[in-house]
């Protein structure tokens, strides 16, 4: 069976083969070179084959993946073992398998700073131009100099809901469009109005607090292992948020962790004790089925700038593979336009590809019109975000964020420490980095 859908692959090589043998050393294995050029892939050549997939899932993304992968092995004759971990265990248990010899061919994961050293080079099976088929931000964590070594999944984009019953009842209209001024009058007017517990709930998360930054004008990390905090513009943002704190629009004890009934933001929300809720598009799904009120997402609120904070997950095929050909053919075919609009639709994901987003691409079973403000937000989102959210430091840069945050809530310190102390927590970060 031959395929136009994998091009730049060649047939497998003689010697990527002939490097498969017992006895070949690790450098000169297949999988270290990656793929190799240049074609179309036959992929009844993967006929008898098996590669195991390392996956973590989120829920309804698990059947979607499993259709897709019974749709690859329909087409190659090949079987993918679907290996499913829990989240928190991915990375240690990557970690185990790398160093025991005993690596997945594939896997999805959330951060590619940990493994880059392990990554597959895809190159020789996508073709060199692949990653412009992917947003810009996410396609530019993918590149290693001229090798592609993994592509973007699935786009998160941090965002908005509001409660609509209650700002109906405080008669505040749904914003199309708004500044944070008028998104905190807005949380205050239908707080009062509904005498809700509080304005607005955040996710106790350095990657919610980095949209805020955003907002405000920075980002705390960026290319090439880089401090980009400007400290005026982060004291400016978390002055901010610890002024709603302070009035009671944002609540205290959540974020310190003293005497608050809720374990999460999305509690305050569904319980509707705050009629404004910043999290992102992964609750879609999940509002839609537990929400017991009308609401729906909404743009980002402006400052200095416009957009949310993005993430996503990667799908990557592992250097020690003993299949890279079937490996990279897998990775590939899990991105195609046709198998992204499967998955997105199935699971509510954002779509990285271009055609996907360009044409709206994409349609969702239900909350349709919630799932495109996430996407429209995307354009609004500065690219300095992805390179942030892409960067080694970015997590252990977040960490330090709640703590100093979580500081400055209880009243150990002031915005302008805060952002003191945030910026030489990034420097000891990227110093201990590298």
């Amino acid at each position: 069976m031959r395929s136009t859908l994998i091009t730049g692959l060649a047939a497998v090589s003689i010697a990527a083969l002939a490097a498969c043998a017992p006895g070949s050393t690790e450098s000169d294995s297949p999988g270290a070179a990656g793929p190799t050029a240049s074609g179309s892939v036959d992929l009844s050549t993967f006929k008898g084959k098996t590669i195991t997939y390392l996956y973590f899932t989120d829920g309804p993304d698990e059947a979607a993946t499993r259709g897709l992968l019974k749709e690859f092995e329909t087409k190659s004759g090949g079987k993918v073992d679907l290996q499913i971990v829990p989240f928190a265990d991915l990375q240690q248990s990557l970690q185990a398998r790398l160093s025991g010899g005993n690596a997945p061919d594939v896997a999805r994961l959330a951060d590619l700073a940990p493994f880059r050293g392990d990554l597959m080079d895809l190159s020789g099976v996508v073709g060199k131009d692949y990653a412009n088929e992917f947003l810009a931000g996410p396609a530019a964590a993918v590149k290693d100099g001229d090798k592609i070594v993994a592509v973007p999944n699935d786009l998160t984009m941090n965002g908005p809901f509001v409660n609509v019953d209650l700002f109906k009842k405080a008669g505040v209209p749904i914003p199309t469009k708004w500044n944070w001024d008028e998104m905190v009058a807005a949380a205050k007017k239908v707080q009062t109005a509904n005498k809700t517990e509080a304005g607005i709930a955040i996710d106790k998360s350095g990657h919610r607090l980095s949209t805020i930054l955003s907002q405000y004008g920075t980002t705390m990390v960026g290319k090439d292992m880089t401090n980009t905090l400007d400290e005026a513009k982060a004291t400016k943002a978390i002055d901010s948020l610890l002024t709603l704190i302070k009035d009671g629009t944002i609540p205290k004890d959540f974020w310190i962790e003293s005497g608050s009934k809720y374990k999460g933001a999305n509690e305050i929300f569904l319980a509707q004790q705050a009629p404004i809720y910043i999290s992102g598009n992964w609750q879609v799904a999940q509002f839609d089925k537990t929400a017991k009120f009308g609401w729906q997402a909404v743009p980002n609120a402006c400052s200095e700038r416009c957009g949310g904070f993005p993430g996503g997950k990667y799908t990557v095929g592992l250097s020690q593979s003993k299949e890279p050909q079937m490996a990279a053919a897998l990775v590939q075919f899990l991105n195609s336009k046709e198998s992204q609009a499967t998955m997105d639709a199935e699971s509510m994901w954002l779509p990285t590809r271009n055609d996907l987003i360009e044409s709206k691409g994409v349609t969702y079973p239900t909350r349709q019109a919630d799932m495109e403000v996430f996407a429209a937000d995307v354009a609004e989102t500065p690219a300095d975000t992805f390179d942030a959210v892409a960067s080694p430091a970015f997590g252990p840069s977040a960490t330090v964020l709640v703590e100093e945050f979580a500081k400055a809530v209880a009243g150990q310190q002031d915005a302008a420490t805060t952002a003191k102390n945030l910026k030489a927590g990034i420097d000891k970060v990227i110093a201990e980095s590298k």
